[in-house]
């Protein structure tokens, strides 16, 4: 009888508090790092909907300079969105054919046209606050244009457009868009 009693206390099973430890620990770890995914994905939120506001912006500012008659050296927009009150807008100069005017434009290593955000040209940039945005988000906007034609009648415009972000939280990339409408 003895016999059974003793082989009996053998077979339970437990864990010890050293395996409960570190199980614990283990599972803190990982809890630690799936918590610090959550204000990570809320910054990349957050910058995604900047970059996208700031694409928009400049992508209706583009669409605003191409809807111009191809012969206009300038617009004003009343509503004073696409270029301020106050402000005209230059679209480019005739009697500089195949040249860069307005803000200078900057080459980068895959060939495509940068802004060059360093100097302002009069008449080819503004800056637009962003009403909507409540951390006071404000846009940088200046372009160049490129004409093509005979010195008195363009034939087709190139612009290139950049925009970057002065205000609000973080520091972003400046967006450039480049596009050329013709006759």
């Amino acid at each position: 009888m003895q016999r059974l009693a003793a082989k009996s206390h053998h077979q339970q099973n437990g864990f010890s508090i050293l395996e409960m430890l570190l199980a614990t620990t283990i599972l803190l770890v990982g809890l630690v790092a799936l918590a610090q995914l959550v204000p990570a994905s809320l910054l990349l939120n957050y910058r995604n909907r900047m970059d996208s506001s700031a694409m928009v912006f400049a992508q209706r500012q583009l669409d605003q300079m191409i809807g111009q008659p191809i012969s206009a050296l300038s617009f004003t927009d009343p509503q004073g969105i696409y270029c301020p009150s106050g402000n005209t807008c230059n679209l480019g100069d005739p009697t500089k054919p195949n040249q860069v005017v307005g803000t200078n434009v900057l080459v980068s290593i895959n060939n495509t046209p940068i802004i060059d955000f360093s100097s302002t040209v009069s008449g080819y940039n503004f800056t637009y606050p962003d009403p909507t945005d409540p951390n006071g988000t404000t846009y940088d906007v200046r372009w160049a244009v490129i004409v093509t034609g005979n010195g008195t009648v363009p034939s087709s415009k190139r612009f290139i457009l950049g925009v970057r972000q002065l205000g609000g939280n973080g520091y972003f990339l400046p967006i450039t868009l480049d596009a050329m409408v013709s006759k």
